[in-house]
């Protein structure tokens, strides 16, 4: 389960076993979950699930992954390899 970012109490990470899923990242901040598509060419961020996210922390989540989705599509194709 590797960290990808830490940012604003967010916790960015992969699941070692979903490399046959389409780009994603999952997130957590203390009770808050959730698990994002990244759609890269777009960039287009859509939420695939979530657990006890407010409105106010699904704004906070998704700037952070507006922000880093290059990194987080870099980081996926390093670790998955390239499609």
């Amino acid at each position: 389960m590797p960290t990808i970012l830490r940012e604003k109490g967010w916790r960015l990470f992969f699941y070692s076993n979903e490399n046959h899923e389409p780009i994603h990242i999952h997130a957590i901040k203390g009770e808050t979950t959730c698990k994002y598509w990244i759609i890269s060419e777009i960039p287009l961020i859509l939420k695939a699930r979530s657990s006890n996210l407010s409105l106010p922390l699904k704004r906070e989540i998704e700037l952070i992954l507006y922000k880093h989705h290059r990194t987080i599509q870099s980081k996926w194709y390093d670790y998955f390899g390239e499609p």
